[in-house]
């Protein structure tokens, strides 16, 4: 087969580079502008073309012809080993009998090579980011392990555990005060850690990001710390009814010694934040507001900037307890505008016992230390004692230097996979959870169910009044704002319970439980979650209680 010179050919566009020899979309684009061009060249100078028909390459397994990546990169073990049945992204399914494995579409015929039909959703392969957790990989009573308690605690990805492992065997020692190459390696690697959560929250300066236990031992410093320096006798320390206990006790021991009085913003039948009560809990007296991102009880997101917003205006300091919502959404503590943001290691795929308290650069400096020595101390006499700046400050003693490491690992890890990109896999999960479940048990029989339940739930709480001898009115179980999808019955008088725990029965909530009594509290809205799936209405935004399981939470586990 003969071809003409190249000056005969039809002019074709710039082809663009591979990002690798084994680029599929290149490779693709290459090969129709080749059969383009064949197509295109005078009668005569080569063979009559016959079409020949392809078939679709059978699912049989292909040598791998690639080195095996490393674990941690969220992609698969081999970038060419034997081919896994393709898997429907959110943009729809593939063909079922495509011209290449590798793209949707394919023009066939002469002309300037199209673009292949890619699918516009993230790139996002759930049994790839699976692999990375060796855990997952353990069976359980002859089961392989199903995790759905990441409210609690997050497995580890392999690109962590390494990292640590690294850190002992080459890099250990301690930080800031060593002068031998094992003490600046150390000191490298922790300040490495310290850049990866600047970057992750968008923090304006490094040294606004201070390396504590977790979430609870930030909260207490802000307390002890900030709290002590101003909080006075009469003043008001505002939390909302959707806390975690680690966001209310420290200010109930900071208000009861300072004899400062501790609010409650209400909540509304879905679990939502009644922002006109808290407008009027507002008021010259209030100097702290301290609120969840997402409610570890609920899942609730809370309106975060409307309420920083709010409480600026009344001249408040603002905390935010962003625990739950790092591995589930891009935080932007620039954007959000408050004085503290804090959060745990292991709810994001971290080490456990470390966590970060970030905090703006004035409020900070302006903060007298929490615990003294080590590493937060500049120069000692027995008269007097200079501390290093901020963020040493608050990081007395020798720090969880390796774990500090992991967390930065873990935090770099859930960056490659991209925030945006694993929330848009969570909503379109929740989305069809949501579907699923109210094709099943939706409408007017999901209906009948609730109202059942809530009859009975009443029935059982005012039988329990009477035996304690409580002589306060019981109100009824919230009734659902819509018809909401439910698995079996009494799911929504289970939430209508702990919502009426959230409500009332906190020592600082109106009302109280029966003396003597504790309140049949559901610990967790974990148990709820797993006898049931989408208890919030279809039109609840991203606060329903499935947002914290389906996605990368419940999907990398399942």
């Amino acid at each position: 087969m003969s071809f003409h010179p190249s000056s005969a050919l039809p002019a074709e566009p710039a082809m663009p580079q591979p990002l690798s020899p084994l680029d599929p979309a290149w490779l693709a684009q290459m090969a129709s502008a080749m059969y383009g061009a064949m197509s295109a060249a005078p009668a005569g100078s080569q063979a009559p073309l016959r079409p020949m028909p392809v078939q679709a390459l059978a699912p049989t397994p292909a040598p791998a012809i690639a080195p095996a990546l490393p674990a941690g990169l969220g992609v698969p073990a081999n970038l060419l080993g034997p081919m896994p049945a393709f898997e429907p992204r959110l943009a729809g399914a593939m063909p079922a009998a495509p011209q290449f494995y590798f793209i949707d579409e394919l023009p066939m015929r002469g002309g300037p090579a199209a673009a292949p039909a890619l699918a516009a959703a993230p790139a996002f392969d759930v049994h790839a980011v699976r692999r990375d957790f060796p855990t997952l990989r353990e069976r359980v009573n002859g089961h392989q392990l199903v995790w759905l308690d990441n409210a609690a605690t997050t497995h580890k990805p392999q690109t962590v555990i390494d990292r640590i492992t690294q850190f002992y065997a080459r890099e250990n020692s301690n930080i800031h005060r060593g002068a031998h190459a094992m003490a600046a390696r150390a000191t490298d690697a922790y300040e490495a850690a310290r850049e990866s959560v600047r970057r992750f929250l968008n923090s304006p300066e490094v040294e606004e990001v201070v390396f504590v236990r977790g979430a609870t031992e930030a909260i207490n410093l802000v307390a002890c710390s900030w709290g002590a320096q101003h909080i006075r006798e009469g003043d008001e320390i505002v939390v909302s009814h959707l806390e975690h206990h680690a966001n209310i006790v420290p200010w109930q021991q900071l208000a009861k010694a300072r004899g400062a009085k501790l609010r409650v913003i209400p909540v509304d039948d879905s679990g939502q934040l009644l922002l006109d009560e808290f407008g009027k809990l507002l008021n010259e007296r209030t100097k702290l507001v301290a609120l969840t991102q997402v409610s570890n009880a609920l899942g609730t997101v809370t309106p975060v900037k409307e309420v920083v917003a709010m409480a600026k205006r009344a001249g408040a300091c603002v905390l935010v307890d962003g625990a739950q919502a790092v591995s589930h959404m891009r935080v932007d503590v620039r954007d959000l505008g408050a004085d503290f943001y804090v959060f745990s290691g292991h709810k994001v795929f971290g080490p456990t016992g470390i966590g970060v308290l970030w905090g703006r650069r004035p409020v900070l400096e302006n903060m007298p230390p929490w615990q003294g020595g080590g590493n937060m101390i500049a120069d000692v006499t027995f008269e007097h004692t200079e501390y290093q700046a901020i963020p040493n400050k608050f990081e007395a003693g020798t720090g969880n230097i390796a774990d500090a490491v992991g967390l930065g690992a873990a935090l770099d890890y859930v960056s490659r996979l991209g925030m945006d990109t694993i929330a848009c896999y969570e909503h379109a999960r929740a989305g069809r959870h949501r579907r699923r479940a109210h094709d099943r048990h939706g409408g007017a029989q999901g209906q009948r169910h609730v109202l059942r339940a809530g009859r009975a739930h009443h029935e059982r709480s005012r039988r329990r009044a009477q035996r304690a001898g409580h002589r306060g009115a019981y109100r009824a179980p919230l009734r659902p704002a819509h018809p909401s999808p439910l698995r079996g019955r009494g799911q929504r008088a289970a939430l209508a319970g702990l919502l009426q725990h959230l409500r009332r029965d906190r020592p600082h909530g109106g009302g109280g439980a029966p003396p003597g009594r504790q309140p049949a509290l559901i610990r967790t809205a974990d148990q709820i979650f797993l006898r049931a799936e989408g208890l919030c209405a279809a039109s609840a935004p991203v606060s329903s209680l499935t947002t914290r399981y389906s996605g990368l939470s419940s999907d990398a586990a399942t």
